[in-house]
């Protein structure tokens, strides 16, 4: 499982390692060209129910951090798709199965 620290949260977000690779792209164009957007997930199973959003700024301090050494197989069409969702009023809508167990997520 990968990491996401946001801002001066202590608490990090959880995320598996091959989609926390494709969001890294998404988020890191996006915030080279100084544009603010969301993201949000619903809590995963070992969380207390509910959702979050986040609103990433490039003003924020942010850090992704890997399991795996090794950088993943990207999709583009996993980027395309998370590229537009950043693009539209909703932002970034994470999938439940981006915060599973890398070995429970199937490659392409």
């Amino acid at each position: 499982m990968g990491l996401i620290y946001y801002g001066g949260s202590a608490m990090p977000i959880r995320i598996e390692d091959r989609a926390l690779a494709h969001l890294k792209i998404v988020i890191s164009t996006k915030l080279r060209r100084s544009e603010s957007f969301t993201v949000s997930w619903q809590h995963p199973d070992d969380f207390p129910r509910g959702r979050t959003t986040i609103w990433l700024h490039p003003s924020i301090p942010l850090r992704f951090v890997f399991d795996h050494p090794e950088p993943p197989e990207l999709n583009r069409q996993w980027i395309e798709e998370l590229a537009a969702s950043a693009n539209s009023s909703g932002g970034i809508q994470l999938d439940p199965q981006m915060f599973e167990d890398d070995s429970a997520v199937s490659s392409d």
